[in-house]
C-alpha cells in the first residue's frame, strides 16, 4: 500500500499523510492535473468524486461532489494558493453547501500542502493538512478522514502503473 505513514498533531493541528509511489514524480503530479484521472482516486472507493470545476493554478478553484453508494452527494471545493509544478501545491480545502459550492462554515476548512519529492524507488507525497483549531483537526478524525484519505491514496498506485490514454 502506497500509504506509509500517518501522524496527527494536536498542538500542531496538523494531520500528515506520508505515501511512496512507484512512479515517477511528473506521472503523480497527473493525477492531480487531470480532473478524469483525479476523479478516480479522489474519495474513497465507495465515494467516487467527479470535478465540476478544475483549475489547478494560483487563484484557481477546483469544485467537486463524493456520491455514495445510494446516490448522496457531499459537496466540496479546493481554493488553489499555489502551483509548484510538478513538486506540489497548496490549497484551502472547504466542505460545501450544496451544488453552488458556497462554503459551509459550519464545517471546518483545512490549509493543504501537497508535496511531491523523488525518491530512488519513485515518488513519496508529503500530504499535510493544518486545521485553525484543536476543535476543527478533531471534527475530521471523527469524521473518518485518515480512513477516507487512505483508502483513495492507496487508489493512486493502480492508476499511475496503467497506462491512461
Amino acid at each position: 500500500m502506497p500509504v506509509t505513514d500517518v501522524q496527527h498533531d494536536l498542538e500542531a493541528l496538523t494531520l500528515t499523510i506520508t505515501a511512496d509511489f512507484a512512479a515517477p514524480v511528473e506521472r503523480v503530479w497527473e493525477v492531480y492535473a487531470d480532473p478524469r484521472q483525479l476523479e478516480r482516486v479522489w474519495g474513497p472507493p465507495t465515494h467516487p468524486a467527479t470535478f465540476v470545476d478544475h483549475e489547478l493554478a494560483p487563484g484557481g478553484r477546483m469544485n467537486y461532489y463524493l456520491t455514495t453508494p445510494e446516490g448522496e452527494k457531499y459537496y466540496a471545493y479546493w481554493d488553489i494558493d499555489t502551483v509548484d509544478r510538478p513538486d506540489g501545491f497548496t490549497f484551502r480545502d472547504g466542505f460545501a453547501l450544496d451544488e453552488t459550492f458556497a462554503a459551509n462554515t459550519a464545517m471546518p476548512e483545512s490549509r493543504q500542502h501537497y508535496t511531491f519529492t523523488a525518491t530512488d524507488a519513485g515518488t513519496r507525497a508529503t500530504y499535510v493538512s493544518s486545521y485553525a483549531t484543536a476543535d476543527a483537526l478533531q471534527t475530521v478524525l471523527a469524521m473518518g478522514v485518515v480512513e477516507g484519505a487512505s483508502s483513495a491514496i492507496n487508489q493512486i498506485d493502480d492508476l499511475v502503473s496503467a497506462h491512461v490514454g
